[in-house]
């Protein structure tokens, strides 16, 4: 069976949500990166990388949550657009991967974690973060799924980032992206979505931030 190593955070969502929405079989085992299980030596034979989600299957490693789409997307047959979207899919799947996903951990890294005094990095990802969830919400005008007519690995992997983008931007902010929050509220609707989510609810992940968890989610302050 596959395993599925697993938090509460976006990324390792958007494979939950492939899982369900495929009824692929797998069992669900939970990395508390607060209390730094991501840097066990077991762990680490997966992903070298220290960062939840990963996947074994069949004895085959696969890490970050892009990869992991694609990966079982090509396995299964499922949620890839036609192929004659293949470029728009990496495109944008790709454009989530280095772009929406990493300047909104920035950004809320900066806005909400960072100590007092960076206001240079507190503008910059703002208002990178909202650059790139702008020019999602420009896709999305007058279409239901990012990349061709149907609903695909790419809104799978919005999706995932969708759920924590009032918290990336600031509820306001993410009022104003009407398009993405249609295609969210698409998204939430399906009943994949909701036994997705519910993930986070197999597990008592530790949600103190104190300074074990520190410790472990910002390696850089041990130095």
């Amino acid at each position: 069976m596959l395993k599925f190593y697993y938090n509460t955070a976006p990324n390792p969502t958007k494979v939950a949500l492939f899982l369900e929405e495929s009824g692929l079989p797998y069992e669900a085992i939970p990395v508390d990166t607060r209390k730094g299980e991501q840097f066990s030596p077991d762990y680490l034979a997966i992903n070298p990388n220290a960062k939840a989600p990963s996947i074994v299957d069949d004895g085959q490693a696969v890490f970050d949550s892009n990869a992991i789409l694609l990966y079982l997307a090509e396995k299964t047959g499922q949620f890839l657009p036609q192929p004659d979207h293949a470029a728009a899919t990496l495109s944008w799947l790709m454009f989530i991967a280095t772009g929406i996903g990493p300047y909104s951990g920035q950004c809320v890294h900066f806005r909400h974690f960072a100590p007092p005094g960076n206001d240079y990095a507190v503008q910059r990802y703002t208002f990178e973060a909202g650059r790139h969830w702008g020019i999602l919400n420009d896709r999305l005008a007058g279409r239901d799924w990012i990349v061709g007519d149907s609903y695909s690995i790419v809104d799978m992997a919005a999706w995932g980032w969708e759920r924590a983008a009032a918290y990336v931007l600031g509820q306001e902010a993410f009022d104003r992206l009407e398009n993405v929050k249609r295609h969210f509220a698409a998204i939430n609707a399906r009943p994949a979505a909701e036994r997705a989510a519910a993930i986070r609810d197999r597990h008592a992940f530790k949600t103190e931030m104190d300074e074990e968890a520190r410790r472990f989610m910002f390696r850089h302050t041990a130095a």
